[in-house]
């Protein structure tokens, strides 16, 4: 994965039978963090288990671009000022959710493969070319 603001790129295994691994959960929060401000917090590793279930089902190399991971409420509402596809209570606050690019995929196949973890929200944003991931209630959204 790579961050598409920072530039910073995360290669890591974080999980070994069965076992998150505790460095590398980490760099993860790091990596995640609302950029914006700086503002590391615990993200959800279950939204991490989600992204990296969707990658392996598609079979790709290519790492996820993070347009969004862990916002601050500040950043939140920044956001919410200029787009009406902010959630007010975006469980990005939560450290639960993740907005992801691909370059070798469609919105649509990377949405599907989500979708078929069936262990979270999946939303589809074509016109802004990514798609929000998170292990909130399964449910999906968009085109």
């Amino acid at each position: 994965m790579y961050s598409g603001r920072t530039g910073e790129r995360l290669d890591t295994i974080y999980w070994i039978d069965g076992d998150y691994l505790k460095d590398a959960v980490n760099e993860i929060n790091h990596f995640m963090r609302d950029w914006r401000t700086n503002e590391v917090r615990s993200v959800d590793l279950r939204t991490v288990d989600i992204m990296a279930a969707a990658h392996n089902l598609m079979d790709i190399r290519e790492p996820y671009m993070l347009l969004s991971g862990y916002r601050s409420p500040k950043t939140n509402a920044m956001l919410r000022s200029r787009s009406r596809g902010v959630a007010k209570n975006s469980l990005h606050m939560r450290g639960q959710a993740a907005d992801l690019r691909l370059s070798s995929r469609s919105v649509n196949q990377m949405a599907r493969a989500a979708a078929a973890c069936r262990a979270g929200g999946v939303g589809q944003y074509s016109g802004s070319n990514f798609v929000h991931m998170d292990c909130g209630a399964v449910r999906t959204w968009g085109r």
